[in-house]
């Protein structure tokens, strides 16, 4: 697989995003994530997405740089970045300030995607269990207008949400100058969210999939992707890998991908997905999977009213 044949698409004002981002979430050690993204470029990533709360943005920032003086890329300008607010920054008074901080960390002038990462404010970003006190419903009409301005004033060149349920973006629909161009969300071959992608589809905004093969490997995601036996069966048969197939359903759902990995080989085996396809046949076959969620707010962020809120409204948009 050549290192420029990860496929565009085109979001609703005309920018052409690659469909499969490297994320940068779980991994940790700055010079770990700096070495990982350079072999990201490497094998052909283009679109690196990362967050405020992954405390990976500088590191991102760097390895850009590097891949520019290695010559891997000729300028910042061939890559798509995707950053997301902090939900300690979900406050219309602090988005300005948030975005800023994010330029400053990565050493840019702009971002390609700035994300609401999660439509709630926290007191504090952090894994684990945070006090009542701490969570607090977020002002999002307050919040979009200032995502709104952010775009105007050039600092994004297009704007969206993370995590948001098919009733929150129809809020949001009532009052947006300008549409979210991107909702992403959790989506695997065992967590298809139907209704979801089919409202967004209807309203022009483009689904992205993060943790597409379950989070495996984390204390809160799952193995039931890449020990499915439907899933390596039809692996077997196509001479493919497990995660090939999963990743494979995605994107035949017309959703882009951030996948997660520092390994070279795996890197190169998630981008050898867009040469060959599944057949209606298995296509139903793993349609008919059991649905599970990998990422369940409440176990992150504590058994909250307004967490558990959130993961009803997120598991209504399954059906």
């Amino acid at each position: 697989m050549g290192k420029s044949e990860i496929p565009s698409v085109r979001l609703m004002e005309g920018q052409q995003m690659p469909v499969m981002a490297m994320g940068t979430a779980s991994i940790t050690a700055e010079e770990e994530t700096k070495a990982a993204i350079v072999e990201g470029m490497k094998a052909g990533f283009r679109h690196f997405d990362t967050a405020y709360s992954y405390g990976t943005e500088k590191a991102l920032g760097e390895a850009i740089r590097e891949g520019v003086e290695l010559g891997i890329v000729k300028s910042r300008e061939e890559l798509f970045i995707t950053s997301k607010l902090s939900p300690a920054f979900a406050h219309p008074s602090l988005v300005l300030n948030a975005i800023q901080a994010t330029l400053e960390k990565l050493k840019m002038e702009y971002v390609d995607m700035y994300l609401i990462h999660i439509p709630l404010k926290l007191k504090r970003v952090g894994r684990g269990e945070v006090g009542k006190d701490d969570i607090s419903a977020m002002d999002v009409k307050g919040v979009w207008e200032m995502m709104e301005h952010c775009k105007i004033l050039g600092l994004t060149k297009a704007i969206g949400v993370s995590n948001f349920s098919v009733p929150t973006l129809t809020h949001l629909l009532s009052f947006a100058k300008i549409p979210p161009a991107l909702n992403q969300v959790e989506i695997s071959a065992v967590w298809h969210q139907k209704k979801l992608r089919e409202f967004c589809k209807a309203k022009g905004i483009h689904v992205t999939a993060y943790s597409p093969l379950g989070a495996a490997g984390t204390s809160w995601g799952h193995n039931k992707i890449v020990e499915s036996r439907v899933l390596s069966q039809i692996a077997e048969a196509k001479g493919k890998t497990t995660a090939q197939v999963a990743l494979r359903w995605v994107y035949e759902q017309e959703v882009s991908i951030v996948t997660k990995s520092s390994n070279k080989e795996r890197m190169r085996q998630n981008i050898d997905i867009f040469d060959w396809s599944l057949s209606k046949e298995e296509l139903a076959n793993i349609s008919q999977l059991p649905q599970h969620r990998a990422i369940v707010f409440a176990n992150i962020f504590g058994h909250h009213d307004l967490v558990l809120h959130l993961d009803a409204q997120l598991n209504d948009s399954q059906q």
